[in-house]
């Protein structure tokens, strides 16, 4: 198997994701993975929120030659038990390498500098914090990241490529879902019997931290209930 040597430029990895975003736009799901992980071997990995498992199991069944896929997950501090129950259930039952990445302060020590519920306050500074700044930390020994973005979860989502160059990082980025709808995710989750968040199953389609996540309201899109009655619609770990 040949992978990416590690004396390719930035030049050189924009334009391997820019050409596999075209080569691979109709390729099913499975088949992008497995790209990436030909491709990258141990130089890439799978973020999950835990609102599903459907990247994580595709992600178990395009596993490396000589080990399993890295699945990465950000423990905020925030999170619903529920979330943390599918964090741990992934680790139990699917064939990948779950690695939990943590702030580098406590929410304890966070409210002690910055004053308590500072995610009412200024959320895009929590969102810093706890996710962005724990993810670029973690994928600082990976050349490339798959997501679970879908171009019918949002408008600033709509334009997702398969595979393209995530700028901020200087990585490649793969959502191998970009083209599913919610009801190929839940087509998939029925033939394969994948685990979900049991928030899903209660009214919350989108699932975040706790303290601004609520349940969406009928004809509501899937992001409404993050971040309610806030302009913010991302945390900023996708732009």
């Amino acid at each position: 198997m040949t992978t990416v040597q590690e004396d390719r430029t930035t030049d050189d990895l924009k334009a391997l994701a820019e050409q596999a975003g075209r080569d691979l736009e109709d390729a099913s799901a499975l088949e992008i993975l497995q790209w990436a992980v030909d491709t990258f071997g141990k130089g890439f990995c799978v973020t999950s929120s835990m609102e599903d498992a459907v990247v994580a199991h595709l992600a178990s069944r395009a596993r490396r030659s000589d080990g399993m896929v890295d699945v990465v997950f950000l423990d905020t501090g925030y999170h619903f038990p529920e979330t943390i129950g599918t964090r741990d259930a992934v680790e139990a039952v699917m064939d990948v390498n779950v690695i939990t990445l943590t702030p580098l302060q406590t929410v304890a020590e966070q409210d002690a500098e910055y004053g308590p519920k500072l995610h009412d306050r200024d959320p895009d500074l929590c969102c810093r914090l706890r996710k962005v700044l724990p993810l670029e930390r973690g994928l600082a020994n990976y050349t490339a990241w798959a997501t679970g973005l879908r171009r019918d979860e949002s408008e600033s989502r709509a334009n997702t490529p398969v595979v393209g160059w995530d700028e901020k990082r200087q990585k490649v980025k793969i959502s191998p879902i970009a083209r599913w709808t919610q009801d190929d995710v839940d087509a998939y989750v029925a033939e394969h019997g994948v685990l979900t968040n049991p928030l899903l199953m209660d009214g919350y389609a989108s699932i975040g931290c706790a303290p601004c996540t609520r349940r969406v309201l009928e004809g509501e899109d899937a992001r409404a209930g993050r971040w309610a009655g806030r302009a913010k619609t991302e945390c900023g770990l996708h732009g």
